[in-house]
Order: C-alpha cells, then sequence, then structure tokens
C-alpha cells in the first residue's frame, strides 16, 4: 500500500523556511497572518498591540520552526504560539488577575440566535474582566481543558472553573440586556 502525503507542499515549505528562505517564511506569514491576527485580538483588545504579539510571535515561530514535529496540524502549532505570547503579554502588563474562588456553577450559557454581529459579541468579550476573558476565549475559543488551562496560567482548576462560570453569567447578562435594548423593553 503505498502512503500519500496530504501535506507535502506545506511541508516542503516548512522545510524551506527552516532553511531561512525568505520566500517560503513570506508565504507561510501571508497565509496564516489574518487569522493568527484574529487570535490576538481575541485576548488583547486594542489592534495594535494585537499587531505587534502577533508579529512577536511569529519571530517564534520561524526560530522554533525547526521544533515543530510534524504531528497535528501547523496552523494549531502556530496558533498555540499565538496564544501563549498573549499571555506572556498579559502577564508582563499584570493586566489578568484570578480570584482564587474554587466555588463555582455548571450553568447552561444559552446560545443566542444570530442576532448579533461577530464586532458585538467581540465587544461583548471585549468588556470582560481580563482574567474572564482569558479562561473564556482559552476554554469556549480554543477549546482547552479545565486542567491545561490550571496548568498554562499556573491557577487551580478549581478557579479556572470559576473564572468560566462568571464570565459566561456575565456575558449572558450582557446578552439579556441588549436584547432588552434592542426590543425596547429597558
Amino acid at each position: 500500500m503505498k502512503i500519500i502525503h496530504l501535506h507535502q507542499e506545506e511541508n516542503e515549505m516548512i522545510q524551506l523556511a527552516v532553511e531561512n528562505n525568505r520566500q517560503a517564511q513570506q508565504k507561510i506569514y501571508a497565509q496564516f497572518s489574518p487569522k493568527m491576527l484574529s487570535v490576538c485580538r481575541q485576548y488583547i483588545k486594542d489592534i495594535h498591540q494585537a499587531e505587534d504579539i502577533m508579529i512577536t510571535a511569529f519571530m517564534k515561530v520561524f526560530t522554533n520552526l525547526k521544533n515543530f514535529q510534524h504531528q497535528g496540524s501547523f496552523e494549531g502549532w502556530i496558533r498555540r504560539i499565538m496564544v501563549n505570547e498573549c499571555i506572556s503579554f498579559l502577564r508582563v502588563q499584570k493586566k489578568i488577575m484570578f480570584i482564587e474562588d474554587e466555588v463555582y456553577f455548571e450553568e447552561s450559557f444559552n446560545n443566542t440566535e444570530s442576532q448579533f454581529s461577530v464586532d458585538d459579541i467581540q465587544f461583548l468579550i471585549d468588556s470582560l474582566p481580563d482574567g474572564y476573558k482569558m479562561i473564556f476565549n482559552l476554554y469556549a475559543i480554543e477549546g482547552f481543558k479545565h486542567k491545561e488551562i490550571a496548568t498554562m496560567l499556573e491557577i487551580n482548576e478549581g478557579t479556572s472553573k470559576s473564572q468560566l462560570s462568571h464570565a459566561r453569567k456575565m456575558l449572558q447578562g450582557q446578552i439579556n440586556k441588549l436584547k432588552k435594548y434592542e426590543y425596547g423593553t429597558e
């Protein structure tokens, strides 16, 4: 049975970039930078800071490209570097604060019908306190488990759960306010 490599072109591009081929590096940057700027923007409110962080993270991508194991997706590997760079930035800025609160609630976060734009939802997420926002992004958007988040942020697993619970509750309250305002009942 012959094995067919599905991502041969990507692997070749990665190898060229490892060898400091500027065209290959530019192609990787051009392909992934729009998505990665969105990832950084989820954590960092200011678009200019998010872009700076993305560029710094891409420098780390190219510096560490030789360490990419070709296990899992290349985009996922880059994304993880972006998320870690955002977390590092927020730590240095001392913008994240977690309340050591072991009590959490597993309430359901009702999916709202698509009555809000992506910008509206991003505005609501941006209005969360930084600790809530980070946990919400890591759990709901990036798909990390609480144990992984706790390890990554050096907090208790229960703190991660409670921060997510508080974030969901706050977002649900904001969504309800927007609905009331939109329907003229407030």
